[in-house]
């Protein structure tokens, strides 16, 4: 007990007291504020020892007249510049932080995150569903891609350092490699109701022997000693088991999606699904767009608010008629179809 105390107190000490650092954005956020800490220190020690200074040494006595000062252009141009490059630096160094948190790699296993009153809930590509705990591999880069089924909710992982808000009727994202085994705690960061406080979940990094493991179904040993307080369940109602693109199709076909869209390229009353992801569109007013998951979401609600060039605008819109469940399921079909 004794050496998990110390280590805990000396982690605590080496990272400045902030909280573990569990990914590489972690360890280079915390570097940025160390800097930003320290030069403010620096800064208040030079401008209120100045102040004391001055207001000691100039204070009033009788008889002394104060000289007439006319000002000191160098010592202007100093204090001008020297505060620009301090900031053009802090700039630069944290939009190069941030350009790596929001970027994901190309190739990061992704996994859906549905967010309601009040608790997490996530989907994986095998078509499991977990609630109040989500499995990661280690030292693999991950996309979480997120979405509301009620209010707007905030995405918060202290010890990576990374928090996304999650909104209602659109699609955003967050990514890391976490480093760290072990669990790991989720928040929601954004006052969304009564139980605000208590819509947290437990993020596990698994090592690559137990993350293999456990995509074979196993519960991982470190998790069960742990005592893990989420759950897992297979899709129900419309989603049937099997992968999560497998679940999309069996959707489509049961809302009739495929009636009026092909999955082999072939034209019919509306566009192909196939290779239309991650490529551009026209549309009927000479516009164009990249097909991304806020794109292909829209086309599914709201068909009519962006038609592509060549069709009619006669699809009915779906919005309300999918879960977030479902809707996820369709995406990851129409995101195979390469």
């Amino acid at each position: 007990m004794f050496d998990f105390m110390f280590g805990l107190v000396l982690r605590n000490a080496q990272a400045g007291g902030l909280p573990l650092q569990g990914t590489e954005i972690a360890a280079k956020w915390d570097t940025l504020y160390g800097f930003l800490f320290w030069l403010s220190v620096f800064f208040f020690i030079l401008i209120v020892g100045g102040m004391i200074y001055f207001a000691v040494k100039y204070r009033h006595q009788k008889g002394h007249r104060t000289k007439y000062i006319t000002g000191n252009h160098s010592l202007e141009i100093v204090w001008t510049v020297i505060p620009t490059v301090l900031l053009l630096v802090i700039f630069s160094w944290g939009y190069y932080v941030y350009r790596a948190m929001v970027q994901a790699p190309p190739g990061a296993y992704e996994i859906r995150v549905i967010a309601k009153q009040w608790m997490w809930q996530f989907q994986y590509d095998d078509g499991r569903l977990t609630l109040g705990e989500v499995f990661v591999p280690m030292n693999q880069p991950v996309k979480m891609v997120m979405s509301s089924e009620d209010v707007l909710h905030s995405f918060f992982i202290p010890n990576f350092r990374v928090k996304q808000d999650v909104v209602p009727g659109m699609y955003t994202t967050v990514w890391f490699e976490a480093t760290v085994p072990g669990r790991h705690q989720i928040f929601c960061a954004e006052y969304c109701g009564t139980s605000h406080s208590e819509m947290l979940a437990n993020l596990y990094v698994l090592e690559p022997g137990e993350w293999e493991a456990w995509k074979k179904g196993k519960k991982p040993t470190s998790v069960a000693s742990g005592g893990g307080t989420g759950s897992t369940q297979a899709p129900t109602g419309a989603l049937a088991l099997g992968g999560l693109a497998e679940q999309g199709k069996k959707l489509m076909t049961t809302k009739g999606c495929l009636a009026c869209h092909s999955d082999d390229g072939s034209p019919k009353v509306g566009p192909s699904y196939k290779g239309i992801y991650g490529h551009k569109v026209e549309f009927v007013d000479g516009s164009s767009t990249t097909v991304d998951d806020n794109y292909l979401r829209e086309s599914i609600e709201n068909p009519q608010a962006k038609v592509v060039k060549g069709f009619a605008p006669v699809m009915p819109p779906f919005k309300g008629l999918l879960s977030e469940d479902e809707m996820n399921a369709i995406l990851a079909y129409i995101k195979s179809l390469k």
